[in-house]
């Protein structure tokens, strides 16, 4: 009879610290991160009555006979399913989705504690703390090559009040676009000739290079190509047709011939200048002045007040196997006129222009300061089998340089692509800048235009001529204004430069057994034998979870769950204590038989 006694007890005693638990888990409903417990019943050791047997000849076997001896709560398990994310209107909320713990310390590092909850703030001397003081750990950004190391061990996160971020000189220019290759361009720009020293020669004279190169690449006002081929050309005459001269293109400049009297072949404006030039005057007995003007227009002027009229009349060049090329012949037909001698009249041709494109951006000296760098491109080439080139000109505004020959301010290169589109060489492949402002000079800044052989920079297809992206890698100093943390748990600094970096970045750890943590209070827990080593590393990676923003993770107590558990704990409480009264009552009347 006392066995029922003491088993009502035992049923007492567990019922009650279930009670306890599941009272915690109520008390906790609105604890952030907190993960509620479960109180786990197991039965005592029972009495056997009998043993049991096995079956023998014709008679079965029999069970024992056993009388348990009450029940006792053998664990209580942790529950750590995931809680509800609620957003909140704190930068620095930060909630996990998955698994895995913060790590926090008290003593520098010396020893870590785990918890889920991330309502984290900064302090007076820029720690990062929970509600305990505790220090969140993690990386901190690396002040010599800029970037936030995981790979190295956590440290206290820590980000100085008033934090300024020095200027970082530009040293590169990355660009990403697309030059026209077809025959009707939208942006075009006159082409004209210049001297060694980049100036515009509105006269023709001295020793020249033509900025758009080859007259066969080269477009009429409305953006059409002339795609001249070999041998198509004009026949001009100075004396009203008495005399006729055929000037010819041809893309090799081995053939180019310009002197008066021999066949004339030209390949660039140049060239069909200075051929019209020698001609005009020996045909005529005339000083006639041809020249290319800076509209991209051949202009011819009689200059010789004594000498003959000049009347010139231009047709299309058509020989076995040579078609008329009519734009070019339309172009050149403006320039039909009577100048008499001595007279002001001008004849000028329409304009022929190059195919174009510019892009700019400002880049940053030693001192924060901004300069413009232009980088225009224009069509210079063709070749069938392996692609075009186009010419490039680099250039900032003075007193800054990036050359050492005049113009200082310029550099020249040009840049030459596959027959498929893809890049093949450009060049200069970096320029060397000097602002002449007290800033550090010579500052090497990459000109980033793709790779070879490929499309992952700039391109020449057959569509419009545009800039699809252009970046820089300098900045000026600034002061920080803000701090935001993105699912890796970065701390992304925002500064009033426009800049934005990693300052540091939130470590977390992951256990083989959540269960196996000892709770500490202040919702953090202790690493346990059971628990096993923490894995520790960044946000959604290797199984630990993400992480989000301006958030919390809410209690797990499900509180509907938690109350009808109550009731299921008290009930079996009033029924151990029936079982206490009823096993008294018999006592009572056993103890009354002897009256």
């Amino acid at each position: 009879m006392l066995k029922s006694l003491f088993s009502g007890v035992s049923g007492l005693q567990s019922s009650q610290v279930a009670m306890d638990i599941e009272s915690n888990n109520i008390a906790n409903v609105n604890t952030v991160g907190y993960k509620y417990s479960r109180a786990n019943f197991s039965d005592l050791l029972a009495q056997t009555k009998a043993i049991a047997t096995a079956p023998q000849g014709q008679l079965g076997g029999k069970n024992p006979v056993q009388v348990g001896l009450g029940s006792t709560v053998s664990s209580a398990t942790r529950i750590f399913s995931q809680g509800s994310i609620q957003n909140s209107d704190k930068n620095t909320d930060v909630a996990i989705q998955g698994d895995g713990f913060f790590i926090i310390s008290g003593d520098n590092g010396n020893t870590y504690k785990y918890t889920r909850a991330g309502d984290f703030k900064f302090d007076a001397g820029g720690n990062f703390v929970d509600n305990n003081g505790y220090i969140a750990q993690g990386w901190l950004r690396d002040p010599v090559t800029g970037k936030v190391d995981s790979t190295a061990p956590i440290t206290s996160i820590n980000i100085a009040p008033g934090l300024t971020t020095p200027a970082s000189p530009t040293s590169e220019v990355v660009l990403k676009a697309n030059l026209n290759s077809g025959p009707l361009v939208e942006s075009l720009s006159p082409a004209f000739v210049v001297d060694d020293a980049g100036v515009v020669e509105d006269n023709g004279s001295g020793v020249s290079t033509e900025v758009s190169g080859n007259l066969g690449v080269l477009f009429n006002e409305t953006g059409e190509a002339f795609s001249l081929q070999e041998g198509q050309g004009i026949n001009v005459s100075f004396d009203g047709g008495t005399t006729v001269y055929s000037y010819t293109y041809s893309s090799d400049t081995n053939n180019i011939a310009t002197a008066a009297g021999a066949n004339k072949v030209f390949t660039s404006m140049a060239d069909l200048r200075e051929a019209m030039d020698n001609e005009a005057s020996t045909a005529t007995g005339t000083n006639v002045s041809v020249i290319v003007n800076s509209q991209g227009q051949f202009e011819i002027n009689n200059q010789d007040a004594t000498g003959n009229d000049l009347n010139i009349q231009v047709t299309a060049y058509t020989a076995a196997g040579i078609t008329e090329n009519t734009r070019f012949t339309r172009n050149m037909e403006a320039i039909n006129a009577v100048l008499p001698a001595g007279s002001i009249g001008t004849a000028i041709s329409q304009s022929f222009n190059a195919a174009t494109h510019s892009s700019s951006i400002d880049i940053f000296d030693s001192l924060g300061s901004k300069h413009t760098v232009r980088m225009e491109f224009r069509k210079t080439a063709v070749d069938t089998a392996a692609g075009a080139t186009w010419d490039i000109v680099v250039s900032v505004p003075e007193p800054a340089t990036i050359d050492t020959l005049l113009p200082f301010n310029e550099k020249r290169g040009s840049i030459r692509f596959n027959n498929d589109g893809s890049l093949a060489t450009y060049n200069p492949p970096n320029i060397s800048f000097s602002g002449n402002n007290g800033s550090k000079p010579n500052q090497q800044v990459n000109l980033s235009f793709g790779t070879a052989n490929d499309y992952d920079g700039i391109t020449s297809f057959d569509s419009r001529s545009s800039t699809s992206g252009i970046s820089q890698d300098g900045f000026t100093g600034g002061d920080l204004v803000g701090i935001r943390i993105d699912q890796s748990g970065t701390l992304v600094g925002s500064f009033s430069n426009g800049r934005s970096f990693g300052l540091a970045q939130i470590g977390m750890a992951k256990f083989t057994n959540n269960e196996g943590l000892s709770a500490a209070g202040g919702n953090v827990y202790d690493q346990t034998a059971n628990s096993g080593d923490p894995i520790i590393g960044t946000a959604a990676t290797a199984g630990r979870g993400f992480i989000q923003s301006s958030a919390l993770e809410a209690s797990n107590v499900d509180l509907s769950r938690a109350l009808t558990q109550l009731i299921i704990i008290q009930r079996g409480f009033q029924a151990n204590g029936k079982t206490i009264t009823t096993s008294d009552q018999l006592l009572q009347t056993l103890i009354g038989l002897k009256n």
